[in-house]
């Protein structure tokens, strides 16, 4: 049993793809990039996104930091609210905390954004503590941000703790910091990008998170 849970936001709490894809575009439009089939951007959820910006339209560092601004330009005022909770959330955050759980948020998107989006969904009153990338990108890879949420948390017995997650970074950036790790396959990676990465659990549904934690 775990004490400490650190969830991801986009993917395993949320499903953001109307949001973040409709701001990838926005922003590619800028440099005359025009998408026709938004599936195309779903590798942009999980991410960082001057890596995805520079990994799958070839754009430079300086034309993707200024891709992430044309990106916030619209994410800021309306991308972020073009967003849904998966069926069964809240119910697991409850069924969490009144099992005494520290819950703890561990997310690649700019904190100031996630804490936005935690509070217009009402998700903010679960969560002990809030973890996410800056602005500057100065702490952006998912490694990085599970170790500030660690940090902040006064996690010392890693043992005690598990991040839940559906893409191979969640996976990965537990395994960097000495977590264990919980795949999940109702968001963005699939059983083999999780099972290589090397998840601890994988599960398939909201409900079977709690049966691990």
């Amino acid at each position: 049993m775990y004490k400490y849970v650190l969830f991801d936001l986009d993917g395993t709490l949320t499903n953001p793809e109307i949001g973040i894809t409709n701001c990838v575009m926005y922003a590619l439009e800028k440099f005359n990039i025009k998408v026709e089939d938004r599936k195309e951007l779903h590798p942009f959820i999980g991410p960082p996104l001057t890596y995805s910006f520079q990994t799958y339209y070839g754009l430079s560092e300086e034309e993707s930091e200024r891709a992430v601004k044309y990106y916030r330009e619209r994410f800021s005022v309306k991308g972020l609210y073009e967003n849904e909770v998966y069926n069964g959330v809240e119910k697991l955050l409850r069924q969490l905390r009144e099992g005494g759980k520290v819950i703890v948020l561990a997310t690649s998107k700019p904190e100031e954004y996630a804490i936005k989006i935690l509070k217009y969904f009402d998700l903010y009153k679960y969560f002990d503590y809030v973890a996410g990338a800056t602005m500057d990108g100065s702490r952006g890879e998912k490694a990085d941000v599970i170790t500030y949420a660690l940090e902040i948390s006064g996690i010392e017995d890693k043992r005690q703790a598990i991040m839940v997650g559906d893409r191979n970074y969640d996976i990965l950036g537990a395994k960097e910091n000495g977590l264990d790790s919980i795949g999940v396959l109702f968001g963005f990676g699939d059983y083999e990008e999780l099972t290589k990465a090397g998840a601890t659990y994988i599960v398939e549904d909201v409900e079977d998170i709690a049966k691990y934690v």
